[in-house]
């Protein structure tokens, strides 16, 4: 997805997904801002992966609830808690901001959550079902139907079923999407995904 927006979105500030490979001392990033204040933030390191999403509207922000929700940190393993803490992800008074949280620790069989009280009656309280829907079930028609909204232009499908499947990615397939890009353009995004190309 963030090769894909990259050749949609040249302006790193417009895009929607994003991954950084050298994000900190050990660290890569996946991340999701959608301008209107709802993101994610999944950092993977030696340690596992800590997954942190805010849905603004989410029943369970801590911004409708004088604070977060109990349980959703409470569980967080010890060796996630910078990522809890990091200022990036929390507001101007050092809350975390967060409606969902979730983890794996290397030798877990499963992504584990806390012990939480859900609201009754709610669908999706937390956002999660929202926010990483394009990662639960990821598909080329996914995407396609996510970016033709999104950026209000046609999506080739057989161009983004060429970058889901991994192959290298060639100025054929950039200028299919994205007629004023070229393969060059793209050098240092790629650098940063860690994406093949066939850029010389």
């Amino acid at each position: 997805m963030t090769v894909l927006e990259a050749i949609l979105s040249p302006e790193w500030s417009n895009r929607y997904h994003s991954f950084n490979s050298d994000w900190g001392p050990g660290e890569e990033m996946a991340s999701m801002r959608n301008g209107s204040g709802d993101e994610y933030s999944i950092i993977i390191s030696a340690a596992g992966a800590y997954i942190r999403g805010f849905a603004h509207e989410a029943v369970m922000s801590p911004y409708g609830n004088d604070g977060l929700w109990q349980g959703v940190l409470d569980s967080v393993p010890e060796v996630f808690h910078p990522g809890i803490e990091k200022p990036a992800f929390c507001n101007q008074d050092g809350m975390p901001i967060v409606t969902v949280c979730l983890w794996h620790e290397v030798g877990d069989d499963q992504l584990m959550a806390g012990e939480i009280d859900y609201p009754e009656c709610q669908s999706d309280p937390d956002g999660a079902a929202y926010l990483f829907a394009r990662l639960v079930a990821p598909s080329p028609e996914a995407f396609q139907r996510f970016a033709e909204d999104y950026y209000e232009v046609p999506v080739d499908l057989e161009a983004v079923r060429h970058v889901y499947a991994l192959r290298p990615l060639t100025h054929a397939v950039v200028t299919t999407l994205n007629a004023d890009l070229t393969l060059e353009d793209l050098v240092e995004d790629l650098a940063i995904v860690r994406y093949p190309s066939t850029a010389g």
